[in-house]
Parts: C-alpha cells; sequence; structure tokens
C-alpha cells in the first residue's frame, strides 16, 4: 500500500504562507496558556507569603497503593504547615473517589490527620474529578469565598485562575517539586489543559456531580470559633 507523502510548497508564496499558517498555529495554541499567566500574575506565592484565611483547598494528585502519591503528599505538607502556623482554620481535600477502591479525599484526610490537622477541620469534597470541578463546588457546594489554593508550580495558576473565574477569591501557594519526569509530564500537560481551562473560564459548564449544598465547611469554621 503506497501512501503518498506530503509535498511542500513549490513556489516561494507557497511557502510562506505555510510558514505564516504554522505560527499563527502555534500562537494561538500558547494563548491559552499566556492567559493563564497574565491574570494570576499577582495571586501566587509561597507558602511563606501566603495570607491568612479561614479554608484553604488541596487538589488531588493521585495515589499509590490507597496512599498520597509524592506529589500530593508535598501539597498536604504545606497545607499542614498553614495550619499549625495558623494562617488557615480548615483544609478542603477535593478529589476522585468515582470507584469504592480509589478514594483521593479519605486518603488524603488520613495524612492530614497524622501531620497535626484534627478532623473536626478536614472537610472532604469526593466529586473534584478535575479542577473546575473543584473549584465550582467550592464556591456552590461548600459556600467557600476565599481560598488559599494549594497545587504544584506547574499547576497552580490553571487552579486559581479557575477558581476565579468560579467565584472564589483566590491566592495560589504553589508547592515547589523535583524537576523529574513526572514534573515535566506536567509542566507539557498544563499547556494542553490551558485550552480547557480558558473554555471552561467563559462557558462555566457544570461539573460532572453537583448535588445538594454540604454543610461541611460552614460546620469546621464554627467548630474552630
Amino acid at each position: 500500500m503506497n501512501v503518498r507523502r506530503p509535498r511542500l510548497p513549490r513556489t516561494r508564496a507557497g511557502r510562506r504562507r505555510l510558514v505564516q499558517a504554522v505560527m499563527a498555529g502555534c500562537v494561538l495554541g500558547l494563548l491559552p496558556a499566556t492567559w493563564l499567566y497574565v491574570s494570576t500574575a499577582d495571586r501566587i506565592g509561597t507558602a511563606a507569603g501566603a495570607p491568612r484565611r479561614e479554608v484553604a483547598v488541596v487538589f488531588g494528585a493521585g495515589l499509590w497503593d490507597g496512599e498520597p502519591s509524592p506529589y500530593l503528599a508535598h501539597r498536604l505538607d504545606a497545607a499542614a504547615k498553614l495550619y499549625r502556623e495558623g494562617r488557615i482554620a480548615v483544609v478542603l481535600v477535593t478529589g476522585d473517589n468515582s470507584r469504592e477502591d480509589y478514594d483521593e479525599p479519605d486518603a488524603m484526610r488520613a495524612y492530614l490527620k497524622k501531620h497535626g490537622v484534627p478532623d473536626t477541620r478536614i472537610v472532604s469534597d469526593y466529586a473534584g474529578f478535575d479542577t473546575w470541578d473543584s473549584c465550582v463546588r467550592a464556591k456552590k457546594i461548600f459556600g467557600v469565598d476565599r481560598a488559599v489554593l494549594i497545587s504544584q508550580d506547574f499547576h497552580i495558576r490553571r487552579a486559581v485562575a479557575l477558581c476565579e473565574a468560579a467565584g472564589v477569591d483566590s491566592y495560589g501557594v504553589g508547592v515547589a517539586a523535583k524537576h523529574d519526569v513526572t514534573w515535566y509530564y506536567g509542566g507539557t500537560r498544563e499547556i494542553l489543559a490551558a485550552g480547557k481551562a480558558a473554555l471552561d473560564a467563559v462557558f462555566e459548564p457544570d461539573p460532572r456531580f453537583l448535588g445538594p449544598k454540604e454543610p461541611g465547611v460552614a460546620r469546621a469554621l464554627a467548630e474552630a470559633g
């Protein structure tokens, strides 16, 4: 079976138009990522510079044999540190629990409890299937208006931009991570995910699962006094 190879334009004008088309495609492809950087420039920092907020939101990042992955553990370590320093009062852990044998929020809760965060100060969102869903549910289901968001540095800008679009006044703590294969994969994935993030921010789709409002955050804050 003979497959024809694509041929470059034979004329100089044709080749110029091809180059222009490729360049335009690259620019359009990078626009969402540029939007993320520009729109979150003054809302990203470190745990040391995090403002005092009642609530921190920690996004799921996978489990290894039922335990938080190293990347997720680093996020939870940052949340526990902010709690011990009195910068936050409640931690909302949001992640995937779409299967009985996979439960990110409960694993995150258990880890935080081991690291000094009382169970009554932890609230679980079991339907945080992606970043947009987590942000919308934080606002509409749990009533979070302002929060510190915690994730790796390659993801935190998207988290802040989407939570802002969902109505949550956000400050992002970008947790540093070793530049290994996972880090490079995550960074590359973010370029592609930026396009979906832009569409989510514009069209504001409903999460995969919304459900009734939950009093967990309000109850935890009342417990905190």
